[in-house]
């Protein structure tokens, strides 16, 4: 109003009376009746724009305030009437006001004096935050979207109960595709005559037809060994929250029948686009197979992916033939290359330097020159020992080089081998790996969410005690112009024996058989205890270590080191190892500070409880009965406690299966 009221016309009249002024003032002076004919014209017309403009003012003053009245009316009707909740609280979050709307919803006289979270829990978040747009919490069975003005102390309720019941229903209805994979069908029936084979058939086909129709899933057989299941979203959750039981279902029943049939199920959600879930779910099922089957793996447009069950040691069910097939590609690609080289992980262990030695090997056979790339500043007491022993009784040593050497030398046409490891951030040198166009994987590990993508060629196979035994197979069936060195032989058996814990934990027929192998080529087994013996000052470190040890589930031993106090992450292994053999300890976990800065935890079982699953909460990985992770935080106790959060989590999910 203020504003209406310096109004332009104002200034539009003064200018012109100004302006009579000095035209009467002018006339006067030339004619005195000229000039007061003038006067009396100009006073006429200024008088008479005045009035009218006087008029026009005090009727749009009674406009404007007439306006405003009935604005304020109707704002204070809106307030009080409007299905829209409002609440004014104070510092202490006591309601001080509320709207007749808010007091209906909850059925009280009067909500002045309440406490704010009287309405919702859910409102506790108002907090933690300065505003707080768009979340959602529950009102007496109703959705309500909170709008919440900090500096005001204001909070806006918005019912939106239909709009979230769409919504829910819109995720709910959205289609799924999965894939259902017998691991091991092939293996268990190709001995079997057609009667016996007709019923093993038959008896699976109704075990996952009877789940898909309890879960209102269609499903459809379209291979021997392989189905195809659409379902929506509502159903996957459900299946989510009983931890997917048919794979029990179809382990346990078909055990009863002297069938050891595991299920590998791959899920593709999250996509309106049925071709993309349809990838998915192959991806998934890719995935599940190279983590050993048995389990189910749900993948995501955005590459979220979730994991269930892998309860069970993947059953060993490689043949000779995948072998010779991975061989012949392996070769083919060396003698394509100018130079391989070849990777492991950082903190280099016995089985990634013994198949790195025989990838060396593999690219000397194939008249192509091998380095093995490793940091020198990471070795430990057996790595250190085996390497001595190189420089000692061989050449061997000078094909050890850094990731700068490997650097300088790498071009366009040179092969990268990565050993013992599938994730980029666990090789000694991601810029490295980065350089190479030409990337093959040999791995023994369960496939994880993080994976060279890259890659050429992928050899991995869970159900192999090593990669020492992977390379080991791979280079019988190359050219054996050269033949293995007595050190190399007993480079790769040390691998083998140290991820076995000498031959008793992940052996199969084919470690024996590789062991085999390597003994006709002179690996000797004395040296290998040489190599792997350890200094008295470890042994007393690994028994404080082990003074620690504390029960946090039955079965279940936890032990740490020392708050201030870096280790070696081989000792760290070891401790855990140890620990297993103790009594009435199915799983050990052992927490120490690394000496790159992060805390370490190993994790070991006997097969009863999966630690890969455990340590895959945290970021890591491993084998079922082998798993190891690395946390970034500050405090043994922090990592204490994220472990036993983990560890009870995945037990308690296994005991709702």
């Amino acid at each position: 109003m203020d504003a209406y009221r310096k109004r332009r016309i104002i200034y539009l009249l003064l200018h012109l009376a100004f302006f009579g002024v000095v035209g009467i003032v002018g006339l006067f002076s030339l004619n005195v009746w000229v000039g007061a004919v003038f006067t009396l014209l100009v006073a006429i017309i200024l008088i008479h724009d005045w009035r009218k403009e006087k008029i026009f003012h005090i009727t749009v003053e009674k406009y404007v305030e007439s306006l405003a009245f009935r604005m304020k009316k109707v704002g204070q009707e809106a307030l009080l009437e409007m299905p829209i909740g409002v609440v004014l609280i104070n510092d202490k979050f006591e309601i001080e006001w509320a709207n007749p709307y808010m007091t209906r919803l909850m059925e009280l006289p009067t909500l002045t004096g309440q406490d704010l979270f009287l309405l919702s829990d859910e409102l506790q978040n108002i907090r933690k935050s300065d505003e707080k747009n768009h979340s959602i919490v529950t009102i007496q069975d109703r959705k309500f979207k909170v709008i919440y003005k900090k500096e005001e102390k204001l909070l806006y309720f918005l019912d939106v109960t239909e709009q979230v019941a769409i919504e829910k229903q819109y995720h709910d209805n959205r289609p799924v595709i999965a894939i259902l994979f017998i691991d091991n069908y092939d293996d268990i029936t190709q001995a079997m005559d057609d009667q016996t084979k007709s019923m093993t058939s038959s008896t699976v086909t109704s075990i996952i037809n009877d789940w898909a129709e309890e879960h209102d899933i269609y499903i459809k057989r379209i291979n021997t060994d392989r189905f195809l299941a659409v379902l929506n979203e509502a159903t996957l959750y459900e299946l989510e929250k009983k931890k997917f039981s048919i794979l029990d279902d179809v382990r346990e029943k078909t055990a009863k029948k002297n069938l050891s049939l595991t299920l590998s199920i791959g899920i593709g959600a999250g996509s309106p686009s049925l071709i993309e879930l349809g990838e998915l779910a192959q991806s998934s099922l890719d995935l599940v197979l190279g983590r050993g089957g048995d389990q189910v793996a749900i993948k995501q447009p955005n590459g979220k992916i979730k994991f269930y069950g892998g309860k069970t040691n993947p059953v060993e069910k490689r043949t000779r033939v995948r072998a010779r097939v991975i061989s012949h590609a392996l070769k083919d690609l060396i003698q394509d290359s100018d130079f391989v080289f070849i990777m492991g992980h950082k903190n280099p262990d016995m089985d990634s330097i013994g198949a790195g030695i025989g990838v060396r090997k593999m690219a000397q056979m194939n008249k192509v020159e091998g380095y093995i790339v490793i940091d020198f500043d990471e070795l430990n007491g057996s790595v250190e020992r085996l390497i001595k022993e190189i420089k000692k009784e061989s050449e061997l040593d000078k094909f050890f080089i850094s990731p700068d050497e490997a650097l300088s030398i790498m071009t366009e046409k040179s092969l990268l081998v990565v050993v013992d490891t599938h994730r980029p951030r666990l090789v000694v040198d991601e810029t490295l790996l980065k350089r190479f166009e030409k990337i093959v994987v040999i791995d023994h590990h369960r496939r994880g969410e993080e994976f060279i993508n890259n890659s050429t060629l992928v050899y991995m196979e869970p159900y192999a005690s090593s990669t020492s035994e992977l390379v080991t197979e791979l280079l019988e069936y190359q050219p054996d112009d050269e033949k293995l060195t007595k050190l190399e032989a007993t480079a790769l058996l040390a691998g083998i024996i140290v991820d076995t814990k000498s031959f008793t934990l992940r052996t199969g027929a084919r470690t024996f058989e590789a062991a085999s192998y390597l003994r006709t080529y002179g690996a000797d087994t004395v040296l290998v205890q040489r190599l792997l013996k350890e200094d008295i000052e470890t042994f007393i470190e690994r028994s404080k270590i082990i003074q620690n040890v504390r029960f946090v589930y039955p079965g279940i031993a936890v032990a740490h080191g020392e708050e201030e106090k870096e280790y070696d992450s081989v000792l760290i292994a070891q401790t855990a190892d140890i620990l297993l053999t103790m009594k009435d300890v199915n799983a050990s976990f052992v927490v120490a500070h690394r000496q790159d800065g992060l805390i370490g935890i190993s994790a070991r079982s006997l097969g009863d409880v999966n630690v890969q699953v455990i340590m895959e909460k945290l970021g890591g990985g491993g084998h079922l009965t082998n798993a190891a992770c690395q946390l970034d935080v500050e405090t043994i106790d922090e990592a204490l406690s994220l472990l036993k959060k983990a560890i009870i989590e995945t037990l308690e999910g296994s005991k709702e299966e």
